[in-house]
């Protein structure tokens, strides 16, 4: 029976950044956003383009390539438009095709290297934009919620990673068994 309170990783090469448990709230938010990053590429590591664009739970389009697609929007949404304010659309889902991210997510390199790339360059424009912010009260606005704070995209985020994270652990479990934190 799989241990699910186990390490993904040996705790000695584990590469998720120390969340500090105190200190300055801004440091403390970036680094568990940071945290949830790095157990979503953990819960990819090793996997070939087929076993990344598989749908390990049958009733569900869900796989980790779809993940990683649609969180490179999710960042780029919140962080790159609302945040910033810079013209920038979703990459995948569109108004008619709202899961793209995952409906597309094929087992092709190419298109997996592309939904890295893109996922990384969101993340570090979100890392620079969270870095230069002068605190968590900065505004964005987004089209739904209004004016919305750099604390509350922040909060958002590590939810939206947290939620996805538990996903990814079943996805994970459902292809090659591995389990753990």
């Amino acid at each position: 029976m799989p241990m699910f309170a186990e390490l993904f990783v040996p705790e000695d090469s584990d590469p998720r950044p120390a969340v500090p448990a105190q200190g300055d709230e801004k440091a403390m938010l970036a680094a568990c956003l940071r945290w949830h990053r790095e157990t979503l590429k953990l819960k990819c590591k090793d996997l070939d383009p087929g076993a990344l664009a598989r749908r390990s739970v049958p009733f569900a389009n869900l796989s980790l390539l779809g993940f990683v697609r649609h969180l490179a929007d999710v960042e780029r949404r919140w962080f790159r438009r609302d945040m910033a304010g810079q013209p920038a659309g979703p990459y995948f889902q569109t108004e008619e095709r709202p899961d793209a991210a995952f409906d597309d997510a094929v087992p092709d390199a190419e298109i997996v290297a592309e939904a890295w790339r893109l996922w990384h360059d969101e993340v570090d424009f979100a890392d620079r934009f969270v870095a230069g912010a002068a605190n968590l009260e900065i505004t964005g606005t987004d089209p739904w919620r209004g004016t919305i704070t750099l604390r509350w995209v922040l909060l958002h985020m590590i939810e939206e990673y947290g939620r996805h994270n538990g996903h990814a652990d079943l996805l994970r479990q459902g292809i090659d068994g591995a389990v753990g934190l």
